[in-house]
């Protein structure tokens, strides 16, 4: 079972955080086209596919190839967005994340764990493993945030190739001062000050499921895998892309091993696609998202390989901008 966490935090208001969406306006958008675009031919929200300013597609159509290929079930968990998406989906609170900057970012985390923890527990009677994915445009920084406030001396990832960190820790000083406590945080404060709703859904819901658990993005699951060690719970694995262990501005190897936390990284390669959108990935744009390492990983257990997986992402991406 793959669990799509859906989440909004008015981090990605901040002018310069995010590229994930063509512009200010169409980011809170982002996370509900992702989700729908995953059922349909296009999203529904919106008559775009989500991309960044340069037009580099969501990570969303990795996924979407391989749960084509691969014919695994998936459930849309929406945890604080901005807007419904057009699809059916579990409906865990509607509240996105403050600013961390300004404020608390998740004053009714309580109530997002306790109904976490009981969609987990019934999650449990039914299924022996998930893999958890992600679409939250700014977390990132919250993630850089949480890591911070735990004490951890990491560089998180981006969406964009030119990776925007001196903002990111200008925004995770101010927070800090904000609260103005010394670190390192308890995992409650940490998640509730500085973290988001998809970080409060993956950390009740892993209280309540007494399956496996692997979490499917890239340093953003850092950030979970490292709140949910300090409760006692450690996932299977990371499962993210080659792209996010490529990329020299973060710390993900060094990240995962102080974590304690093992990892998979996709071999993908989009170096010979028609499309410059997609070949681009390879300079190290996008990178992850949407659960696109674990829909691979996943993929690849069913003895799908990546080559099948890149020609139907290039299929799939022709029929968006009506290419052959």
């Amino acid at each position: 079972m793959f669990l799509l966490v859906i989440s909004n935090t008015f981090v990605s208001s901040i002018p310069g955080i995010t590229v994930a969406g063509e512009n200010p306006e169409l980011i809170k958008y982002t996370p509900v086209a992702d989700a729908e675009f995953l059922f349909y031919s296009r999203p529904l929200s919106i008559d775009a596919i989500p991309v960044t300013p340069e037009g580099h597609p969501t990570p969303g159509v990795i996924t979407k190839a391989s749960k084509i290929l691969s014919n695994f079930p998936l459930i849309v968990v929406r945890s604080g967005t901005l807007l419904a998406p057009k699809i059916p989906f579990v409906n865990i609170t509607e509240t996105p994340g403050n600013n961390i900057a300004e404020k608390t970012a998740l004053p009714a985390l309580e109530k997002v764990l306790e109904a976490s923890e009981i969609f987990g527990q019934e999650l449990s009677n039914l299924i022996g493993e998930v893999f958890i994915g992600e679409s939250v445009p700014g977390g990132t920084t919250t993630a850089q945030a949480v890591l911070t406030s735990l004490g951890y001396d990491s560089n998180v990832s981006s969406a964009s190739k030119e990776n925007p960190l001196k903002l990111k820790k200008e925004i995770v000083r101010k927070a800090l001062e904000r609260v103005g406590k010394n670190i390192p945080y308890d995992w409650y404060e940490a998640l509730k000050e500085f973290g988001d709703p998809m970080m409060a859904f993956i950390m009740g819901f892993s209280h309540g499921y007494k399956g496996k658990i692997y979490l499917a993005g890239g340093t953003q699951m850092l950030a979970v895998a490292a709140l949910l060690k300090e409760t006692g719970v450690k996932p299977e694995k990371i499962l993210t892309t080659k792209y996010v262990l490529n990329d020299k501005t973060a710390t993900f190897e060094k990240t995962a091993k102080e974590i304690g936390i093992n990892f998979y990284a996709a071999n993908l390669n989009f170096s010979r696609s028609k499309y410059q959108g997609l070949r681009d990935y390879e300079r190290g744009v996008v990178k992850e998202g949407v659960g696109a390492g674990g829909s691979v990983f996943i993929s690849e257990s069913k003895g799908i390989g990546a080559d099948l997986i890149v020609k139907k992402v290039e299929e799939i991406y022709g029929s968006l901008i009506g290419k052959k």
